[in-house]
């Protein structure tokens, strides 16, 4: 029985992650010559949140037919290594594609690890807003930090660039901490969003954005 989570409305809507998700549980189920029984839950809602209806849903699905849940990665549960220690002691088996040989001792330790490096990374992304906050830097103006040049004439391509490559300039001290870390575009989009960053329109980030940020500066 799958499960799938992305973090916010407009991924949810958009389907941006889901796919990505649906396709490593579908490929790690094959691989293990299993069969996905439906029906796929899907949570639109941030990782940090303990209480989901769909994910409560899928597990006394589980436990009443005893079948076991696949998620596509260990984050897609929670972000939380006490909620993870919870659901492993709750009787509903479960299983992350990405961590698939992960018994109930080393799941525990893998859980308290991730919560620490993502602590790490929230740190980090915190300080570097603060370091650019007190040179002066704006998080936030108005407009796209990723312009549609297309909007514009061929006469002010080159100012509408500009502009955009000023306004994308605010995230680039935070970007770079998040590239460093290596992480995924929808890992980046998240981080972004739960860090309480937004566009440059004061939107949330999807993976897109953050591709087309990294492109305007030269990060890509």
């Amino acid at each position: 029985m799958a499960y799938l989570r992305v973090s916010t409305t407009r991924q949810g809507r958009s389907g941006l992650g889901l796919e990505a998700q649906r396709e490593a549980v579908k490929q790690f189920v094959a691989s293990r010559a299993g069969k996905i029984i439906a029906p796929e839950f899907v949570e639109v809602e941030s990782g940090k949140r303990n209480d989901r209806p769909e994910l409560d849903k899928a597990l006394k699905r589980c436990r009443i037919t005893g079948a076991t849940l696949v998620v596509a990665k260990l984050d897609r549960l929670s972000r939380n290594a006490a909620f993870l220690m919870t659901l492993r002691d709750s009787g509903s088996a479960f299983v992350a594609a990405d961590l698939p040989d992960a018994n109930t001792m080393t799941i525990g330790v893998m859980a308290s690890v991730a919560q620490y490096e993502r602590e790490a990374i929230s740190a980090r992304t915190k300080a570097a807003l603060s370091a650019a906050k007190a040179r002066g830097k704006v998080l936030g103006n108005p407009g796209n930090g990723v312009a549609n040049i297309a909007d514009y004439s061929a006469k002010g391509v080159k100012a509408a660039r500009g502009k955009a490559l000023a306004r994308a300039e605010d995230k680039r001290e935070v970007l770079e901490v998040l590239v460093q870390e290596k992480l995924t575009l929808s890992a980046m989009a998240d981080r972004l969003n739960d860090s309480s960053v937004t566009t440059s329109r004061g939107k949330l980030w999807t993976p897109m954005a953050v591709k087309r940020t990294l492109a305007l500066l030269g990060m890509d």
